[in-house]
Formats: C-alpha cells, structure tokens, sequence
C-alpha cells in the first residue's frame, strides 16, 4: 500500500546527469539530424519541413524519456524540450537576418521541367521519375509536358507548375473579340 502512495520527489525533478551534458546531448543530436534530413532529397519529405519533423520527433523523444521515468527526471526532458526549441528558433532566425543561410534552410526551387522538356539531372538527384511527375501534373491539371513552361519541385518538396501561355490570353481584349467574332 505504501507504493501507492510513495513519491520520490528528488528522482522526478532533480536531473540524474548535469545539464551541460544534456544541453550538449541535445544540441549534438539536433544538429546532426538536421544535416542529414537537409541532405536528403525533397521528395522523401513530401510537404512537411524539415524543422517541423525534426521538432516533432526531438520533442517525442525527449518528452517519453522525462513521463516513462526511466533513468531521466521532469527536469531533464523539459531541458531537452528547451534545447530543441533553442536550435529551431536559433536556425530560424539565422535564416532570417543572413540570407545566405536561409538558403541551405531552404534551398531555391530546382527546375525539373522547361519549356515542355525534362531536365533529366535534376530528376536524378531528387529520385523522381517520369511516371511520378506525370502523376503530379495530372493532380494539378496537366495532361501533357507541351502545355507546360516550367515544373519546379520546392523546397518543401511540392511540386509547383507554370503553363505555357494560350495564344487567347496572351492577346488584348479587344483583338480577342475581334478574333472571336470572325468565327
């Protein structure tokens, strides 16, 4: 009965290890992670950011540790919480006031398609194939790369297209009434 009632006050809040190790721990797997995810191609994220999965897996992790108590307090989860958070907003606002590091948070927009022809080396190194992209053009409305201008894959690893512009559009209003009314 006494086990019920029972609460070891020092394990729950006072860390077992220091906090500069776990700050460190922390900082060092956040980083890592980070790298690795930037590294790979945009497609194996889909529309999720990086960041967010990192924050979201990070913050999973360091929150089991700290509830299922097994060698970590309340304490050491909330600094490891704190240092994920840290290095999201750190790596945010660095993007923002340097630009030339925002563009390794997230690169320029790579052109997959011009003008109606597939740029085959991007294709490679995003390990997408012809089939895949169709499939994303058909989603958005685009029977065939002819009436396509240009196919970027962004950041985010959506895929964004601009079409070739009609001959209907291009022209004024009034040159497109006189057009029409002809026929």
């Amino acid at each position: 009965m006494d086990i019920w009632f029972h609460i070891n006050w020092q394990e729950m809040f006072i860390p077992s290890i220091s906090i500069a190790e776990l700050i460190i721990r922390a900082s060092i797997v956040y980083l890592a992670l980070f790298s690795v995810l930037r590294l790979l191609p945009s497609r194996q994220l889909g529309t999720l950011g990086i960041a967010d999965l990192l924050v979201v897996v990070l913050f999973a992790e360091a929150a089991q540790n700290a509830m299922a108590s097994n060698y970590t307090s309340i304490t050491e989860g909330a600094i490891l919480v704190g240092t994920v958070i840290f290095w999201s907003y750190f790596l945010n606002w660095l993007g923002y006031k340097v630009p030339y590091f925002q563009r390794f948070l997230n690169p320029p927009p790579l052109l997959l398609v011009k003008n109606g022809r597939i740029i085959d080396r991007h294709m490679k190194r995003e390990l997408i194939t012809e089939q895949e992209l169709m499939s994303q053009l058909r989603q958005q409305g685009v029977e065939s790369l002819k009436d396509v201008k240009r196919v970027f894959m962004e950041a985010d690893g959506s895929i964004s297209v601009i079409r070739q512009k009609s001959q209907t559009n291009s022209m004024p209003k009034q040159d497109e009434q006189k057009v029409s009314g002809n026929f």
